[in-house]
């Protein structure tokens, strides 16, 4: 607190903050400044969409936003200083890897696909298929701290990581302003609750469709994109029963919502033993709860920015959209050989909805322009999510 109360009061801590090049807010006289210490609010949301949930005990302020992203850019978070959090959520693919599943500070290989980071302050349950993972704080600390895989490795040298924090002069600043209620700003969980902060912001809903439906801006898509959209929302095709809402996922809270619910969906991506089983190495909720029901279940992503964020399903098992595409025309995949060869169209636990329709060329063309016209290009290069450590760019808000 005592570093906190000398920053507001002294000529000498703001110098020292504009020294150090501490991304803050830009005032008049041309100086940085830290950010002030009061809520961060979300200004640029269309009307229609409604504001993300609060977190209970983890309340957004700037200065703890502005923390989590220097945390989320920072290699000394992982125990080798190889990777950062941006490693495998890069901003220019949505916050994605664009790799089929992602690779760890020490190379081992994760089994999953990297889900975009994008709009995440909306999703009720974390990681592709846990419905009892409600917080993101907490799910922070599985690439943190998690050890199979290993993806930043910094289980069980804790200490080592937050010396390597404390030492940094900026940090110093840092974490006191945006924990100015601990005693003991530096730890595990203030890291955790600030990275959560930073994602918490990051939201998407500038696409040239987000222009045709909130600014009713007719240009904004072609007739082609319209035909797609067409069809995408077609009880022909059902895309929209999986895809559905301001996040195009059905899996979604925000305030104001009386009841949040937890779908999770097998697809018919796998059918290894004819009765809709999955690989071993992850069989979705079933994993969790055991409940033969749950095989092969995991969560809709949100198709927001789906056009940057391939190879697609929770294995990167589909390189492209056209890929993609034609799974769901079959309703449900063939793999004739190997070990997971089976038929998911014949799976007795893939969704209803998941069943074989047809498409002329030119319609499975219009639904990938459409899919196309879903990207939100300025959060692919907004200064207000880029790295902060590279740039002098302002925080988010």
């Amino acid at each position: 607190m005592l570093m906190v109360e000398r920053l507001r009061t002294s000529h000498v801590g703001i110098l020292a903050l504009v020294i150090l090049g501490v991304s803050g807010c830009e005032h008049a006289d041309g100086q940085w400044r830290p950010p002030p210490e009061e809520p961060y609010v979300y200004e640029d949301l269309p009307e229609g969409v409604p504001l993300p949930p609060e977190v209970d005990g983890e309340p957004l302020t700037k200065p703890r936003v502005e923390l989590g992203r220097h945390l989320f850019y920072d290699v000394r978070l992982s125990l080798n200083e190889t990777q950062s959090c941006a490693s495998c959520h890069r901003q220019e693919l949505a916050f994605t890897d664009g790799l089929p599943t992602s690779i760890g500070s020490t190379g081992e290989v994760h089994f999953r696909n990297a889900q975009s980071l994008v709009n995440v302050a909306y999703v009720p349950r974390f990681t592709w298929s846990n419905p009892l993972l409600d917080s993101l704080s907490r799910q922070a600390l599985i690439p943190l701290l998690g050890e199979r895989p290993i993806e930043l490795g910094a289980g069980g040298h804790e200490e080592d990581i937050l010396a390597r924090l404390r030492a940094d002069e900026r940090y110093q600043i840092l974490f006191p302003l945006a924990f100015p209620e601990e005693e003991e700003p530096f730890s595990i969980h203030t890291i955790s609750v600030a990275l959560s902060a930073f994602q918490r912001t990051i939201v998407s809903f500038r696409s040239r469709y987000d222009r045709y439906v909130y600014e009713s801006d007719e240009s904004a898509l072609n007739e082609q994109e319209l035909l797609g959209m067409q069809l995408f929302f077609s009880e022909r095709t059902e895309c929209f029963h999986c895809h559905a809402g301001v996040l195009f996922s059905d899996s979604i809270d925000h305030q104001g919502l009386a009841f949040v619910e937890l779908p999770f969906h097998n697809n018919g991506l796998y059918n290894v033993d004819g009765h809709g089983g999955y690989p071993k190495r992850d069989r979705g909720v079933f994993d969790v709860t055991g409940k033969p029901e749950d095989m092969g279940k995991f969560r809709s992503p949100s198709l927001r920015n789906v056009a940057v964020t391939a190879p697609y399903f929770h294995d990167g098992s589909a390189a492209t959209l056209e890929e993609v595409l034609e799974h769901y025309m079959r309703g449900g995949r063939l793999i004739e050989e190997g070990p997971n060869a089976g038929d998911g169209a014949e799976s007795p636990r893939k969704n209803a909805f998941i069943r074989e329709f047809m498409l002329r060329e030119y319609e499975k063309e219009a639904i990938i322009a459409f899919l196309k016209a879903l990207t939100d290009e300025p959060l692919l290069h907004d200064p207000r999510f880029s790295d902060p450590w590279e740039s002098d760019a302002p925080p988010p808000n």
